[in-house]
C-alpha cells in the first residue's frame, strides 16, 4: 500500500474529535486503502483491535447488510460492552439504506470516533444534512497527483525521466491500480474502472434503464473538457448523432455524473461584477486516463486536456475553482482558498501575441496571476506574470 501522508494527516488531525470524518471521491481512488492505513495507525497507537470496527459494505462478508435494521444487528454483535472509545470505519456506506440514522445514533450513544467513505455525493445531501449538519468533516480524495505518481514510480523530481513520466501520467492518469500496472493492461483496467463508475455509481443508483444517452453525454463531455457547454448544446449535438433526448434528461444525467465524482462542473464567475453567471459552465473529468477511455483512446485536444489536469490539481490542493469572465475575455481559472485568490491561464503552446498575459493584466487587483504551459519555455515571466511549465507547476510547493 502506498502511504498517502497528506490524506492520512487529515484523518489523524481530527482523531477523537466530535466530527464524523467523511471521505469522498470517485471509485478506486484509494478510499479503502486510506481506511486501512488509518487502522494500521490506530493499532500502532495501542488501540485494542476489538475496539476498531472496520466494515467494507462491498466485501463478501458484509455485502448482504443493505438495510438500517441489518446494520443495527451487525453493530450489536460487534460493539464492545465497555465504555472505552470505539473506532468505527465504514467503507462505501452508501450501500446501506438508512445508514444516516444508525451513524447518528452511534455518535449520540457511544464513546466513538467515526469515519465513513462513499462514492456518491448524494450521501452528503438529504437526511445526513439534517441529522449531521455541522457535525461532519468532508475529506475529498482524488487519484494520484503527479508528485505521488513519481513517488510510486521511484522517480526523483529532478530526474531526466520526469518529462516522459508526465507523458505517461497524462495518457493513463493517476488511478493507483493503473499506475502500478504494466502498460499492456493499463487500458483494460481503465475500461473496467470506467464501466464500474458508469454502471454502478451512476446508472444503477439512479435507475437509468437506457444507457445509450448517458454514454453519449459522457463521450461528449470527455471530448469537450474545458469547453463552455450547456444542456441545450448537448441535446442538439446528440440529436445530430441520432440520439434523441431532452434538456430535462440531460440536466438529470449531468447531476448524476457529478454525484458519481466522474465529472466536476466549473461555474462562470463575473470578475468585475463579482457574481456567478447562470449560463454555460465547463466540465472536467476526474482522470485523464478515463477521458481517453471515454473518447475511444484517440489523441487531440491537447490544450483542453492540459486544462483538465490543472483543474483537478487545483481541487486536489483545496481550491474552489471557477471559470472567470472579464467583460468579453475569459480567464481560465479563478481559484480561491480562504483569503487567497489565484488567477490562471492555461496554454499548451505560448503564443507570440501575449493573449494569455494580456487577459490577466486586465484584472485590476493584486492577487497572484500565472500562466501554465504544456511545453517548456526559457521565458520565466512576461510583464511580471510567471510563465510556468506544467511539470514544474505540478511539482511546485509554492501553490499548494
Amino acid at each position: 500500500m502506498f502511504k498517502r501522508p497528506n490524506y492520512l494527516k487529515q484523518l489523524i488531525q481530527f482523531k477523537d474529535s466530535d466530527f464524523i470524518k467523511v471521505i469522498t471521491g470517485v471509485r478506486r481512488s484509494g478510499k479503502s486503502v486510506l481506511l486501512m492505513l488509518y487502522k494500521e495507525y490506530l493499532l500502532k497507537e495501542g488501540i485494542p483491535e476489538n475496539h476498531i470496527i472496520h466494515i467494507n459494505f462491498e466485501s463478501f462478508e458484509y455485502q448482504t447488510i443493505t438495510t438500517e435494521e441489518k446494520f443495527r444487528q451487525k453493530l450489536d454483535e460487534l460493539l464492545p460492552k465497555d465504555d472505552k472509545k470505539v473506532y468505527l470505519l465504514f467503507d462505501e456506506i452508501q450501500m446501506v439504506e438508512g445508514w444516516q440514522r444508525v451513524v447518528n445514533g452511534i455518535r449520540v450513544s457511544f464513546n466513538s470516533d467515526i469515519i465513513i467513505t462513499g462514492s456518491n455525493a448524494n450521501m452528503l445531501s438529504g437526511e445526513i444534512a439534517t441529522l449531521l449538519s455541522g457535525r461532519y468533516i468532508e475529506i475529498p480524495i482524488y487519484p494520484f497527483s503527479f508528485s505521488e505518481f513519481l513517488h510510486v514510480k521511484g522517480i526523483e523530481a529532478d530526474s531526466r525521466k520526469v518529462d516522459s513520466a508526465y507523458n505517461e501520467y497524462e495518457k493513463y492518469g493517476g488511478f493507483p491500480s493503473v499506475v502500478i500496472a504494466e502498460e499492456s493492461i493499463k487500458d483494460t483496467i481503465l475500461s473496467g474502472i470506467f464501466d464500474t463508475i458508469v454502471l454502478n455509481d451512476v446508472a444503477l443508483r439512479a435507475g437509468v434503464k437506457d444507457a445509450t444517452a448517458l454514454k453519449s453525454i459522457i463521450r461528449f463531455l470527455a471530448d469537450n473538457v474545458g469547453q463552455l457547454v450547456n444542456a441545450s448544446k448537448i441535446v442538439n449535438t446528440l440529436k445530430s448523432e441520432g440520439v434523441d433526448t431532452t434538456v430535462h434528461t440531460v440536466n438529470r444525467y449531468l447531476d448524476l455524473l457529478e454525484n458519481g465524482y466522474l465529472f466536476y462542473r466549473a461555474k462562470q464567475y463575473d470578475i468585475r461584477g463579482r457574481e456567478y453567471l447562470r449560463t454555460n459552465g465547463k466540465y472536467f473529468i476526474i482522470d485523464t486516463g478515463l477521458r481517453r477511455n471515454a473518447v475511444g483512446r484517440k489523441d487531440g485536444n491537447y490544450s483542453n486536456r492540459l486544462e483538465n489536469i490543472v483543474y483537478i490539481e487545483l481541487l486536489r490542493r483545496g481550491y474552489t475553482v471557477d471559470v472567470g469572465k472579464l467583460d468579453s475575455k475569459e480567464i481560465d481559472f479563478v481559484a480561491r482558498k480562504l483569503d487567497e485568490t489565484l488567477y490562471i491561464q492555461v496554454a499548451y503552446e505560448f503564443p507570440n501575441n501575449r493573449h494569455e498575459t494580456d487577459n490577466l493584466l486586465n484584472i485590476k487587483d493584486n492577487y497572484k496571476k500565472i500562466v501554465v504551459t504544456g511545453r517548456y519555455y526559457e521565458t520565466t515571466q512576461i510583464d511580471g506574470i510567471p510563465i510556468i511549465y506544467i511539470v514544474d507547476w505540478l511539482l511546485s510547493e509554492e501553490f499548494k
